[in-house]
């Protein structure tokens, strides 16, 4: 992927902005890069693709912006002085800086892809043979797939656009529903990135989009339009492809050592060596940079204040607790002498957490746990080889937007959805929790007479986890509330989860009442009780949240101001 991202980004930007710098100058110079000398050769439409990666990298789209959604759901809080605060209450308005750089983002990225597929439609086989247009195409349609997809999912809707278009009438379109976009543009664009993408790439192009990149997307698509069915299909062949697997080290897809593993379908790439920076400015990709960046401040926003970071999204305390009560499985072999499991030690650092945390024991951190905050997050951080984040806030760490374990989980939960076939969807789902080095679902049947404990019910709150039989209803809320929570928490999915299966404000009045219950029984001015060690305060990350909550408000973001000013189309 570095290939892809670092050759000739400068180019591309160049040829992009020349559409519309035509008479810059008015006599031509013969060196000049333009649209009639572009695109004449395979170079050219592969450094035009690295362009298209490169808008991957924008801050709202894989980088740091992301902080803004992370503390949307139920796995994270944040301080009143913090920027996402807005979003954690459900108060943000169609103004917020956030929703602007996000769209523009990521239509600048639909725009790239556009170019290309636009200039394929003109070119001749002597320009580029059958094969390589194809993967060129699969490539360019995919990107522009996986775009939209998030355009429609973080807005209702989109404007299409699936050409570039060549008049101010032309950018101002109406907002097309989320079935309109899946039908004109993300299947169709899906299926030919299927049909004409490899399975894998050579080691210089590791990172492109592949036919499980398509395929998982295309799965994914129709699990969020309840067609089960298709969704499980799609996901099955992922598996059975025997393409990926699990890693053993659930660590390798949160850190800058073994990426592009066996677990990524699809992941963002990012560099400490490539692009130093300048100190106090941003280093992922911005609307205002060039094609692509390559390194990423998403480290600092989640890392610790004490190390150089912010501590901007900090674990809630269910998700906290329930990654105490990944119970560790002591006849795993993955397990050594650890007590808490692995997935928690790649997740959190809690208070009295195992192991090293910033190249320190947990028992020097120079974190205060002070003001509520029971467990920062590990994950994204640079915990595991520095001693403090960088000081221009850097990190090589890649983002990934599709991995294995995820569409293990989507998998389970379409089978289950389909068919209601519940066991099936425990031995996927079992994977998983195997893997993470904690009892399964099947081994907590086995011990409990066919019954396992609701681990999203707060022990601290509510006593003992009640235990339930496993039928279809039960695996889901498992699903649901504990596994995609817990194994994929930070990742971008979170809110989209409770919002695509409507349980939004059923799970923040839940939280919110383990909060009450807190509040009037947890000793705030001492040390506060295990698991979560609470001192100082309750930190109420819910109380707004749960009253302000409507869903047709606030399931997707509101289309940005200037865009409504801008487009006459919107303003109906």
């Amino acid at each position: 992927m570095n290939k892809i991202i670092t050759k000739s980004l400068v180019l591309l930007a160049l040829i992009i902005a020349s559409c519309n710098e035509s008479t810059f100058l008015d006599e031509e110079n013969p060196n000049a890069l333009t649209e009639t000398n572009f695109w004449k050769n395979e170079g050219h439409f592969n450094a035009a693709l690295a362009a298209v990666y490169g808008a991957l990298q924008y801050r709202s789209v894989s980088g740091a912006e992301l902080v803004q959604e992370f503390v949307l759901g139920d796995i994270a809080g944040t301080e009143s002085w913090y920027r996402p605060y807005p979003f954690r209450n459900l108060t943000y308005t169609n103004g917020q800086i956030h929703l602007t750089n996000k769209w523009e983002e990521l239509y600048v990225g639909i725009f790239r892809a556009n170019t290309i597929i636009s200039q394929l439609e003109e070119v001749d086989e002597d320009t580029l043979d059958d094969e390589a247009k194809a993967q060129i195409e699969g490539q360019a349609r995919f990107l522009r797939a996986f775009f939209y997809f998030q355009v429609v999912h973080t807005y209702g809707g989109a404007m299409i656009h699936d050409g570039v278009a060549e008049s101010i009438e032309e950018l101002s379109k109406s907002i097309s529903t989320m079935e309109e976009v899946n039908t004109q543009i993300i299947i169709p664009d899906l299926e030919f990135a299927m049909n004409n993408l490899p399975e894998s790439w050579e080691a210089n192009d590791v990172g492109r989009a592949t036919w499980g990149a398509a395929a998982s997307l295309l799965g994914k698509t129709y699990l969020y339009d309840e067609q089960w069915g298709q969704a499980a299909t799609l996901f099955k062949e992922v598996i059975d492809s025997g393409i990926y697997s699990l890693t053993r080290n659930i660590e390798d897809n949160f850190w800058h050592e073994n990426e592009f593993n066996e677990e990524s379908i699809f992941e963002v790439n990012y560099s400490f060596d490539i692009k130093p920076g300048n100190s106090g400015f941003a280093e992922d990709d911005t609307t205002n940079g060039g094609a692509g960046a390559e390194s990423t401040t998403l480290s600092t926003e989640v890392g610790h204040l004490q190390y150089g970071a912010f501590n901007t999204v900090i674990a809630s305390y269910n998700l906290h607790e329930m990654l105490v009560y990944d119970e560790v499985d002591p006849n795993n072999s993955i397990n050594d002498t650890n007590l808490e499991s692995r997935r928690m030690n790649a997740t959190i650092a809690p208070r009295n957490g195992e192991g090293d945390w910033y190249l320190a024991p947990f028992a020097e951190a120079k974190a205060s746990w002070g003001g509520g905050q029971s467990a920062y997050l590990k994950k994204h951080s640079n915990w595991y080889h520095l001693d403090a984040e960088p000081p221009r806030g850097r990190s090589g760490i890649n983002f990934r937007h599709i991995r294995y374990a995820d569409v293990l989980l989507m998998y389970a939960e379409a089978v289950l959805n389909d068919s209601g076939d519940f066991m099936t969807a425990i031995e996927y789902i079992d994977m998983v929790r195997s893997r993470a080095g904690v009892y399964t679902l099947q081994q907590y049947m086995d011990l409990n007479g066919g019954m396992f404990p609701q681990l999203h019910v707060s022990k601290q709150v509510h006593g003992d986890h009640p235990l339930v039989v496993a039928n279809a209803q039960t695996v889901l809320t498992h699903i649901q509330r504990v596994e995609r929570a817990i194994e994929l928490c930070f990742e971008g999915h979170r809110y989209k989860d409770l919002v695509r299966w409507g349980i939004v404000k059923e799970v923040f009045d839940d939280l919110r009442a383990d909060e009450v219950w807190r509040e009037a029984n947890l000793d705030v001015t001492g040390q506060g009780e295990a698991p979560l060690f609470i001192s100082g305060r309750v930190r109420p990350d819910f109380i707004q949240s749960s009253q302000n909550y409507r869903s047709a408000q606030h399931d997707y973001f509101p289309i940005p101001t200037g865009e409504v000013l801008n487009n006459p189309n919107l303003n109906n």
